[in-house]
């Protein structure tokens, strides 16, 4: 069975799609994982690393209130950084990823392995998951960056 990277790469090639990402917790791990399949430039157009909440808003442009009213790590966060860095690199498929990988930062609120994933495309759909991990610091990342590329086969998948 193929790595998910290679299922989405074929996906992408197959129906001509190209897809962006927009990175916080994972610090680069996905678009890592989707470059490390060979031809990926014809489909990747790269990423923004958004790792704490003014560069979400300064970088992505994601608004102060809703960082305010949901916080960084929310799922509308998450959403607002997928069509952000979709639209920002002008792709078909916009990925992102934000959430808490510990070991610190926790709160009874936004507790330690609690992850929000998104995905937003031209076609207008939109999808958002929640995660909660319990490994340490690398694995809750890990398993986060390749949750969203599940996500993205997902969509890929239904999409004709």
């Amino acid at each position: 069975m193929p790595a998910i990277e290679e299922e989405v790469g074929q996906l992408l090639r197959d129906k001509g799609l190209t897809i962006a990402v927009a990175e916080a917790c994972t610090a680069g791990l996905v678009g890592s994982m989707l470059c490390s399949v060979p031809g990926s430039s014809r489909y990747f157009y790269g990423g923004v690393i958004a790792y704490t909440g003014g560069s979400k808003a300064r970088v992505l442009g994601i608004s102060e209130e809703l960082l305010q009213r949901e916080g960084t790590v929310s799922p509308g966060a998450a959403l607002e950084m997928a069509r952000k860095g979709r639209h920002l690199l002008d792709t078909d498929v916009g990925v992102s990823t934000t959430g808490v990988a510990g070991p610190g930062g926790g709160s009874s609120d936004r507790p330690i392995g609690l992850f929000y994933i998104g995905v937003a495309a031209r076609d207008g759909y939109e999808a958002t998951r929640e995660l909660h991990w319990n490994g340490d610091r690398n694995a809750n990342r890990e398993d986060t960056a390749r949750a969203a590329l599940e996500l993205v086969r997902e969509y890929l998948s239904q999409k004709a």
